[in-house]
């Protein structure tokens, strides 16, 4: 399941049901804590799971991996935020190929009205606009979405959006759209791909499943190679129950 479809008109709500977020700035540093993924030697790699108010990045192995990398950012935003809290998606309009799919966000356990939807315009007013919003503790989780290369989103700007972060305690995701073989002040960095689901009875879609390659994470060691899936019930990643290979007509087999 994808929480990717093609673009569709931005959903209506009344006002009494949008989040009720007002944007306000601290300077205090927020003390580090840490949230786990849910699988527990990733998180033991992790020195006990990602940080909290602290920048992290993600991009796609390929483009047809983007719905996947997609769909981990929304799954760490959501770990980020412990199930409660707003969790703010800024993107540019017209952007990407794809919006988000409230069904699709719902068939993995993402309540959508818990989103608040930023559109900017162009790359600079997105990231104005990821500045004000990460730099204020109204939400709990943040991802930032911007199309293409994003030059703009270089290590001056990253090392703004971690002390943002830092002093706000709002974790901030930034979803690139590929590799941007650039320095950044991330701390961590990720690449994802989509995994073969493991098979269920009468070829029912199993789990959303992923290839992780922990690239780089301040403080520790990379780590590579990690195949997960997503728990939508219990809202956590846990390993791949059974092992997966392919058939001769290319298909997935479930083994083990």
């Amino acid at each position: 399941m994808t929480c990717e479809s093609p673009p569709l008109p931005a959903p209506q709500r009344s006002a009494g049901t949008k989040p009720k977020i007002a944007f306000t700035h601290t300077e205090s540093i927020v003390p580090p804590s840490r949230f786990a993924l849910g699988l527990e030697p990733l998180d033991t790699a992790l020195g006990g799971g990602l940080a909290r108010a602290r920048l992290h990045e993600i991009w796609p192995v390929a483009v047809e991996d983007g719905p996947s990398a997609t769909g981990f950012a929304l799954m760490l935003a959501l770990r980020a935020s412990d199930e409660k809290g707003a969790i703010v998606w800024i993107g540019q309009e017209h952007g990407r190929a794809g919006a988000l799919y409230p069904p699709g966000l719902a068939d993995l356990g993402i309540d959508p009205g818990r989103i608040l939807f930023v559109a900017a315009p162009d790359e600079k007013a997105l990231l104005r606009a990821a500045g004000d919003v990460v730099r204020s503790p109204a939400a709990a989780a943040a991802v930032i979405a911007p199309a293409g290369s994003a030059p703009l989103l270089d290590l001056t700007a990253s090392r703004r959006l971690t002390l943002f972060a830092e002093r706000s305690g709002t974790t901030a995701i930034l979803l690139r759209t590929t590799d941007p073989q650039t320095p950044s002040a991330a701390t961590t960095r990720w690449r994802v791909a989509a995994a073969p689901a493991r098979a269920l009875e009468a070829n029912a879609p199993g789990q959303t499943a992923f290839n992780l390659d922990l690239l780089r994470q301040r403080g520790g060691a990379p780590s590579h190679g990690w195949q997960v899936e997503w728990d939508r019930d219990r809202a956590r990643f846990a390993p791949l129950s059974r092992a997966v290979a392919v058939d001769a007509g290319g298909g997935y087999l479930a083994t083990g």
